[in-house]
């Protein structure tokens, strides 16, 4: 397989990642994806700010998750989010405290 094909594959896995994420599992919640997966929504959304960021396009933290959630992140959290159980906000404490 050459390069760009690898990259065009890659590339179109990712989007259905984010489509799958942002369309089909409103309901996982990120505290939950951060604690059973060790990433989430925003952490994907850093990652594409960064790479925007490392080939010099200029985006800051509110762009790279408006890009990846398709919305500005408020509305996504007024839409999908919900209070994190107390378990849940304990298990992150214990993994990423």
């Amino acid at each position: 397989m050459d390069d760009q094909t690898r990259i065009e594959l890659e590339a179109a896995a990712f989007r259905r990642l984010q489509k799958h994420l942002m369309e089909d599992r409103t309901d996982a919640q990120n505290i939950d994806m951060m604690n059973l997966a060790g990433f989430c929504r925003n952490c994907l959304s850093r990652w594409y700010q960064e790479a925007a960021n490392e080939r010099g396009i200029e985006m800051s933290k509110d762009e790279g998750r408006a890009a990846f959630y398709g919305m500005p992140f408020s509305e996504w959290k007024e839409k999908y989010q919900t209070d994190a159980s107390a378990a849940a906000q304990d298990a992150f404490k214990k993994s990423h405290g």
